[in-house]
This record gives C-alpha cells, sequence and structure tokens, in this order.
C-alpha cells in the first residue's frame, strides 16, 4: 500500500468515526446539546480535526442522513427486478421495516428528528437531495406501475405512494422511539415488536391489494 492509498484512507477511518461519534451524541444527547467539542472529545481528538471534514455540525446531521439514504436506496434497488408490481410493493414495504429493524439509530435520524431537514431546507437545493428523492421515486414508480395493471383505479400516484409510506412510517416509528415496546408490554403482554408490525404490514398489503 502506497503513501497515499493510506493517507486516503485513513481519512476515511477519521470521517467514519466522526460520523459514528456524531450519531451517538445526537441520539443519546440531542442534537442542541451535542457540540463540535463534544464529538471531538468522543473520538479523542481536538476540534479542529473535525472541521477540516465539516464545516460545522448540521453538516455532519446532513452527511448522516445521506448515508442512511444511500444504504436504504441500496436495499430498495434489487428489488426493481420484481416483475408483479403489487410483489414489489410489499417488498419494498418489508424491505423498509427491515431497515428500521436494522438501523434503528438511522432510522431516526432520516425520518424522526427534524433537525436534518431544517438544514435541508435552510442550505440545500433540489438537486443536493438526490438520495432522498430517488428512494421515495422506487415507491412512486411501482405505485403507477401496480395503476397499469388495474390496482388503486382513479387515484393519485402521488397520494397513495405518501399513504403507503405514511403507514409503514407509523409501524417503524413506533418501534424505533419505543412506544410499540411499552405498549405492547402493557397491552398485549408481549415483546414480540417485529412480529407484531410484520402481521400489521399484512393487514395493510390484504387492504391495498383490495383496491384492485
Amino acid at each position: 500500500m502506497g503513501i497515499q492509498e493510506r493517507k486516503t484512507r485513513h481519512k476515511e477511518d477519521l470521517r467514519k468515526r466522526i460520523l459514528e461519534a456524531a450519531k451517538k451524541l445526537f441520539l443519546t444527547a440531542g442534537y442542541d446539546a451535542t457540540s463540535i467539542r463534544k464529538i471531538a472529545k468522543e473520538i479523542e481528538f481536538s476540534p479542529t480535526t473535525i472541521y477540516l471534514y465539516y464545516k460545522d455540525k448540521r453538516d455532519i446531521i446532513y452527511a448522516l442522513h445521506r448515508e442512511g439514504f444511500q444504504v436504504l436506496r441500496q436495499n430498495f434497488q434489487p428489488l426493481m427486478q420484481v416483475e408483479s408490481p403489487f410483489e414489489r410493493l410489499k417488498a419494498l414495504g418489508r424491505c423498509y421495516i427491515r431497515f428500521a429493524f436494522t438501523h434503528p439509530d438511522l432510522y431516526e435520524l432520516m425520518f424522526v428528528m427534524k433537525d436534518p431537514m431544517e438544514y435541508l431546507e435552510v442550505n440545500c437545493v433540489e438537486t443536493e437531495w438526490e438520495e432522498g428523492e430517488r428512494v421515495f421515486d422506487f415507491l412512486l414508480q411501482t405505485v403507477r406501475d401496480c395503476q397499469q395493471v388495474g390496482y388503486f383505479k382513479g387515484l393519485d400516484p402521488n397520494h397513495v405512494a405518501m399513504e403507503a409510506w405514511a403507514s409503514v412510517h407509523g409501524m417503524c416509528a413506533l418501534y424505533v422511539s419505543g412506544h410499540l415496546k411499552s405498549m405492547m408490554q402493557v397491552v398485549f403482554e408481549s415483546d414480540d415488536q417485529e412480529g407484531m408490525i410484520e402481521n400489521a404490514f399484512r393487514v395493510l398489503a390484504r387492504y391495498l391489494e383490495s383496491t384492485k
């Protein structure tokens, strides 16, 4: 390995450490209570080092936001090969739920915390949020394909896609926030959160299928 390659790897490793430390602090201490100094202390570097990679903590949370959407989009891409549009729609829903189960920290940052979206509104133009738009485009195109074979007749595909996303997001948000766990222990005397969400998703899928 050459000197330049080692330098590049070191930079990437440090960038990842900064993002992991920031993600931990954003989710445990809160965005407002997290400072560049605290992130630097978490990885045992000086604040000056972090400023070599990111302008400020808003820049960091946006980087985490983009990272999450890149991972989700990569998970979605193979599903576009599913020939049946409705089966693809169900597969996208299951994939989205699995993402929330597997990456609850990223999910909370992407879809629950308001701070990344506030950064987007102030600092970004449309072309700079390609990851988020492309993820929603997967869903929207699948809804349109479903309409071509008879589902969701007479409905605006944008509204159908938004309703489908909102329904699945509600389940995932309850899981990530811990509200589902508390409710299940009190009401259902069960800890099988994933099983509950899977069953709820089946109910949603049957409802959507009835639109044909």
